[in-house]
């Protein structure tokens, strides 16, 4: 099977979730990359370690804006000029909109947030994640053309050896590729991005205030994580806005996701549940979170947070 995967940059490096999707591509066959806009020197040579034989290159600077039309376009033509009958992505939320237009150019069959490798035994079927990650569909795609996008932390990026060729690749681009454009772009502050961050800490209304989440930051900077609250602290103007994960704010898929002080709600929940590891702190037991997360301790935020800094700075 010959598979494209289209990866994902930002600020010029490949994102981890486009290396996950690499892998879930070699999983089903002979794998094929295609890369647009501005990288870093070395960074698509470097998919070879994870099995990639050719990476196609469109290097227009155009690209780098995230022009979703044009993206499409470059994604469509690269299947076709490898014969790749499947196309993975890596879900984002620029994916989230290149994905159907693909499929569209391909005439293809789509699948979102698909959460493992595809199962080919029989036909090609995905397991998708449903109703905000409370549930799974299992779908068989039909034909022999289909685009699917991969959840983050579905499949493990492994390392297999050898080397990529990098091919520069020309697209001729329609009168309306470029027709939307962008003005201007807001982007996330901080060293490490909720949509990527591999460990999270995040907080709620039982810090009882902003003037006691220096310990957050503190636990947040001990782990190397990223920091994120509730949707009632980023309305109370407690912490920034960009930090609110739930189905209302950013959905993340951490290894570790710790909730301190947050009693669970399923709108919350319905942003954290793909998370790998979830620990919950809270003094109620009744809460909420403790149902959903795989470890809990019950106690006073104020106490248990500062012994476990000092546990691991131990």
């Amino acid at each position: 099977m010959s598979v494209l995967v289209y990866v994902e940059t930002d600020n010029g490096l490949i994102k981890k979730s486009s290396f996950e999707a690499v892998t879930c591509g070699k999983k089903l066959g002979e794998v094929t990359v295609v890369a647009v806009g501005n990288v870093a020197e070395g960074e698509l040579s470097q998919l070879g370690k994870y099995g990639v034989s050719k990476v196609l290159h469109v290097a227009d600077e155009r690209l780098d804006q995230g022009v979703i039309g044009a993206t499409a376009t470059v994604v469509a033509e690269a299947a076709q000029v490898v014969s790749a009958g499947t196309v993975i992505m890596a879900r984002s939320s620029m994916v989230d909109a290149v994905a159907p237009r693909v499929a569209v150019k391909m005439d293809a069959a789509v699948a979102s947030n698909v959460v493992a490798i595809p199962d080919t035994s029989a036909g090609f079927k995905v397991k998708r994640g449903v109703f905000t990650g409370k549930a799974f569909a299992f779908v068989t795609l039909p034909g022999n053309k289909r685009v699917i996008t991969l959840a983050k932390n579905a499949v493990a990026p492994e390392e297999v050896g050898g080397d990529a060729a990098v091919e520069v690749l020309s697209v001729n681009f329609g009168e309306n590729d470029f027709a939307v454009e962008r003005l201007s772009a807001h982007k996330q502050e901080g060293d490490i991005l909720l949509p990527e961050a591999d460990l999270v800490v995040s907080a709620g209304r039982g810090l009882k205030g902003p003037e006691n989440w220096g310990m957050i930051e503190e636990l947040a900077g001990v782990l190397g994580a990223a920091t994120a609250c509730s949707k009632p602290v980023s309305d109370m103007d407690w912490r920034p806005h960009h930090e609110h994960v739930g189905q209302t704010g950013i959905k993340v898929s951490p290894n570790l996701y710790i909730a301190v002080g947050i009693s669970g709600a399923i709108q919350h929940l319905a942003g954290v549940s793909s998370s790998r590891v979830i620990v919950a702190i809270n003094k109620d037991p009744e809460a909420p979170f403790f149902k959903a997360a795989d470890y809990g301790v019950v106690g006073d935020a104020f106490e248990v947070v500062p012994k476990l800094i000092e546990a691991l700075k131990n």
